[in-house]
């Protein structure tokens, strides 16, 4: 099932159920609004939208309805719509550092043009925060910083598989890891390349694009064998398959849960293949991971 937010002449934030055309086809994808047989209130509020955290918690149970709504419903072509970002005010953003070897071999080049130095310790895998408020949707703008840009740092993109959670939990063993994934949506992980924090260089508003929907595991498996493709005008930046993940999405769940209770809702960026590179004011970033989907952003 692919699950999308969009806003429609209904009014913003509906739920909605995606059907791709043949073979996939996003351009001929329709979208069935099925926000009425959710059990609770409708709140548009990003901020205050609960109804979305109860959703992912609740899925398993609410599936059956949400299908047959879908079933039943009338389809909206996606030119009719606003697509937004596929998750709402989650308690956070978890990322994975250094889980491609070939990215992690790169690093070395990276870090000594850009930092002067090679810091061992962010060559191992790890898990870091990014600020939710950093979340933008499809079709969105990835604003450069000014104060970075001043100082004539890089800013990279970083195309990437990203997990959303389902009923979450904490220390959650591997082998239940899939129980407690709601799905998985393309990400764009924006970075400012200097020797400062990691969480705060990817931080800044609209350095975190997600879209343009869900797709839940029934149609992707547990994410272990999925193509990533990042262009710029027909140039293609990163183009990876997640079979070379260092630490399966599995794995990582267990891990970032044994650190963190995991919350309905929240983001897990699985970490960034080779091929990361500077992203500069006025070109566009296509990312599209097979059986998922695809989104444009534009940069600013």
């Amino acid at each position: 099932m692919k699950l999308a937010l969009f806003d429609s002449a209904v009014g913003p934030c509906r739920l909605g159920v995606v059907t791709t055309g043949p073979d996939g086809a996003t351009d001929k994808a329709t979208v069935v609004d099925v926000t009425a047989v959710l059990p609770w209130a409708h709140d548009p509020d990003p901020l205050t939208a609960g109804w979305w955290r109860a959703m992912c918690r609740d899925f398993v149970e609410l599936r059956p309805r949400i299908e047959s709504a879908a079933a039943t419903g009338s389809a909206l072509e996606l030119a009719d719509v606003t697509l937004r970002a596929p998750v709402l005010g989650p308690t956070k953003i978890v990322a994975a550092a250094s889980n491609y070897a070939e990215h992690t071999s790169e690093m070395h080049e990276v870090q000594e043009r850009t930092m002067g130095r090679m810091e061992a310790w962010m060559m191992e895998f790890d898990v870091f925060l990014k600020s939710p408020s950093s979340i933008v949707g499809p079709g969105a703008q990835v604003v450069l910083p000014s104060e970075p840009v001043r100082r004539g740092l890089e800013v990279h993109h970083e195309s990437e598989l990203v997990v959303v959670i389902g009923g979450g939990g904490k220390d959650i063993p591997p082998g239940a890891a899939m129980e407690h994934v709601l799905g998985f949506t393309t990400g764009l992980d924006i970075t400012v390349r200097s020797a400062a924090d990691r969480s705060r260089r990817k931080s800044y508003d609209s350095f975190s694009p997600l879209g343009p929907w869900i797709v839940t595991p029934d149609e992707t498996g547990a994410g272990g064998d999925l193509d990533i493709l990042l262009t710029s005008a027909d140039e293609v930046r990163q183009s990876a398959n997640t079979s070379d993940l260092v630490t399966p999405i599995p794995q990582i769940v267990a891990y970032a849960s044994s650190v963190m209770t995991l919350c309905p809702g929240d983001v897990i960026f699985t970490g960034a293949p080779p091929g990361v590179g500077p992203i500069t004011a006025g070109e566009q970033l296509d990312i599209s991971i097979d059986r998922i989907g695809a989104m444009s952003v534009q940069v600013v």
